[in-house]
């Protein structure tokens, strides 16, 4: 690792479910503007550790930075409006809005209206819904989904639906986005669809980490990557360090090739 200042950083984190260990003493570092990925077999502990940088579980040991500041003690709110934001393995979209106004969505979160003023549709508030509208068709052209803004994000094959979640995340602004599993479920050419719009959204100035079970995706667009096993942390490097780990070819891919 270099010795610039993180913009995320694990330090000897753990976390347990009952008996279950589910991290065990983990720590990594995230350079500003990597794509970093997670990876590991079912039950190694990615998820969790996502959970726990986005205050969902906090740990019984360790201290997660960002940007150099903790995050103990804050809540997934606090956490969201630092700067951090993550999509989920299960899609999480609103099934019964438009395309567009899922997007929205994610704006409101930043909007500065105040409960009141939106009950009065105040000039302030009008002016503001229209940069929030123009916003979101900004993003959806940047995701490729413009031609579908208005649809119901409900009649929207499993891809596209993908790709709203990303776009509702972008619009909260974040500076860190977490995609869980963004290549789960689509076929070789929607995951070489994701793995371009990660390879931009990372050009905008936005640092990644991704956890993913695709060794194409993660080896293709990874600067560095972090092998979970048991929850414990057993290999670390660039992606040709990874591929030639031993532990690495034990632990998840059965000595199978890449």
């Amino acid at each position: 690792m270099t010795d610039s200042n993180p913009i995320l950083e694990l330090v000897e984190v753990s976390i347990n479910f009952g008996g279950l260990q589910a991290i065990d003493r983990l720590s990594f570092r995230i350079e500003n503007g990597e794509i970093f990925s997670l990876i590991g077999p079912n039950g190694a502990g990615k998820t969790t550790a996502i959970n726990v940088i986005t205050g969902i579980y906090p740990p019984v040991e360790g201290e997660v930075y960002f940007e150099g500041q903790t995050l103990s003690k804050k809540r997934p709110y606090q956490i969201a409006r630092m700067g951090i934001a993550r999509t989920f393995q299960n899609i999480q979209v609103f099934q019964n809005m438009s395309v567009r106004e899922n997007v929205m969505v994610g704006l409101h979160a930043r909007s500065r209206s105040e409960f009141v003023r939106s009950l009065l549709h105040t000039p302030m508030v009008r002016k503001e819904e229209t940069m929030i509208r123009d916003r979101s068709d900004e993003i959806l052209e940047f995701m490729g989904l413009a031609p579908k803004a208005d649809l119901l994000a409900s009649g929207l094959p499993y891809g596209d639906q993908k790709k709203v979640e990303i776009a509702r995340t972008l619009a909260t602004a974040p500076r860190l986005l977490l995609l869980d599993e963004p290549a789960a479920g689509l076929n070789s050419q929607e995951t070489h669809e994701i793995a371009r719009m990660i390879l931009m959204i990372r050009e905008k100035g936005v640092t990644v980490l991704l956890v993913a079970h695709d060794m194409n995706l993660v080896m293709g667009i990874s600067d560095t990557i972090t092998v979970l096993n048991y929850g414990e942390k057993i290999a670390d490097g660039h992606p040709g360090e990874i591929q030639n780990s031993e532990k690495v070819v034990a632990a998840y891919l059965g000595r199978e090739p890449w």
